[in-house]
């Protein structure tokens, strides 16, 4: 058993595990909650220093502010497993938080001011506007048009012979204002053409497929992809 949670600890932080030397808030523990929910489910090990040293769980009541976060501060409920672990002489409190199918949930950022977060590495980050969207075109299914116009060619050709781009710059090169940005970025999320890299810095877009302007070269820049 002992075995199992340092394995676990031996991996440190990451978009699937978090660790907690105690729980003293409910409020902020529902942000961890909600990241794992809306992404790929992961596991809190309460006890275990940031280092990955074990500590301990300090008190019973650990376990009551991480039920008292799933129901009160996650909006839906947060649905989650525990289990103990006896570490050094010590109790691991294993909170097990599988990748959520009712949709996305909030937890409070400030006050009762609900966001939704997400799990980025082994950050809890804010879910920005572009990701919004784009959960919000998936669920509705809508076909995606896209014609070539010489904003959409700028991008990839900026894409062909730069690492990435941020939305800002993407902008001030097009000359269209982030309304504009977002909903060309959003289109080419959902067609697989780029992808979005989100920090705690900075969000930045880059080309899934190196080839893809060549792909399109011979075409007109009108030519319409749908999926």
């Amino acid at each position: 058993m002992t075995d199992y949670i340092h394995k676990l600890i031996a991996q440190g932080e990451h978009q699937q595990l978090d660790f907690k030397f105690e729980i003293s808030d409910s409020r902020k523990i529902a942000r961890s909650l909600v990241a794992f929910a809306n992404t790929d489910g992961g596991r809190l090990l309460v006890g275990v220093k940031d280092n990955g040293a074990i500590a301990g769980v300090r008190s019973e009541e650990e376990y009551y502010m991480v039920e008292a976060a799933a129901q009160l501060y996650c909006r839906p409920e947060v649905s989650f497993q525990t289990k103990e672990w006896e570490a050094e002489g010590k109790l691991i409190l294993e909170v097990i938080v599988p990748k959520s199918r009712k949709g996305k949930h909030k937890a409070p950022l400030k006050g009762d001011d609900y966001k939704i977060f997400v799990r980025v590495k082994d950050k809890n980050l804010l879910a920005n506007s572009i990701l919004l969207q784009v959960w919000k075109r998936q669920e509705s299914k809508v076909p995606v048009r896209v014609s070539f116009t010489k904003i959409e060619m700028l991008l990839l050709e900026y894409l062909s012979e730069n690492k990435s781009i941020s939305e800002l710059l993407f902008m001030e090169l097009a000359g269209i204002n982030k309304k504009k940005a977002d909903h060309l970025l959003v289109d080419f999320i959902l067609l697989g053409i780029i992808e979005m890299k989100m920090s705690e810095k900075e969000t930045i877009f880059k080309m899934v497929d190196q080839q893809f302007l060549e792909k399109i070269s011979n075409k007109s820049y009108r030519f319409k992809h749908t999926i």
